[in-house]
């Protein structure tokens, strides 16, 4: 389980995020709903350790564990993966290099062959082109396109906790139903995920277990699905 206690984050001196309490446990969907600016990437970034914030109290708990002067690289092999809003391009590196260098640095070594096996394999699952694995990560790509990049280093790597960060944003209703499948999938197999996101059309597809409303850095209601659903028909209110 991940869990979030009372976490108070500040960007310079202003405070983003205040006395945050969250648990997002394994085999479970948890979604994380609310206005632009509210608060929600900065979560999901500190949790992750993004250097460019810095917590002023509270923990991040991994299996019981306190991760917050861990490194992103260590977080990530306690099993946290981040899936990016806005995923950044590195031309000249492809896709399959970045995914085995992740899946050597997270898992242990692998060979060529097997690595390769197991691409081919989470490729075939998400319904992606084995030529996109030859591209330049990210270089050029659409945003559906770089959502089924961050899908497919989700499939590869297989961590404990997934946070996706609106994994809805540029995808189209065909590329939204295979990342829920696959989403579903993942929770069978016990992961747990944080899905950040403004509305609730992947909701149809991945039904949320919990549901939290954020607001100016605050969580101001929890509930379940039916609390996305209004959120969806009445706003923020």
């Amino acid at each position: 389980m991940l869990q979030i206690k009372n976490l108070s984050v500040l960007v310079g001196e202003k405070q983003i995020l205040n006395d945050i309490c969250l648990d997002v446990p394994e085999g479970k969907i948890t979604v994380l709903m609310g206005p632009n600016g509210s608060g929600k990437s900065t979560l999901a970034n500190v949790i992750m350790g993004n250097p460019c914030y810095s917590v002023r109290s509270g923990s991040i708990l991994m299996d019981n564990e306190e991760v917050r002067l861990l490194s992103p690289s260590e977080r990530a092999k306690k099993g946290i993966f981040l899936s990016f809003q806005n995923p950044v391009e590195i031309p000249g590196v492809s896709l399959t290099n970045v995914l085995r260098t992740a899946f050597i640095a997270v898992k242990g070594k692998i060979s060529v062959f097997e690595f390769s096996k197991i691409l081919k394999e989470k490729m075939c699952l998400l319904g992606i082109d084995e030529s996109f694995a030859s591209r330049s990560l990210n270089e050029g790509f659409s945003g559906g396109e770089k959502k089924k990049a961050e899908m497919l280093q989700l499939a590869v790597l297989q961590p404990k906790i997934a946070l996706l960060d609106e994994t809805d944003s540029g995808a189209d209703t065909d590329v939204l139903r295979v990342f829920g499948k696959h989403i579903n999938l993942m929770k069978q197999q016990g992961m747990g995920a944080l899905i950040i996101t403004h509305y609730d059309r992947m909701l149809d597809i991945v039904k949320p277990d919990f549901v939290h409303v954020m607001k100016d850095g605050r969580i101001v209601e929890s509930g379940s699905e039916e609390l996305a659903i209004k959120v969806s028909e009445h706003g923020y209110l």
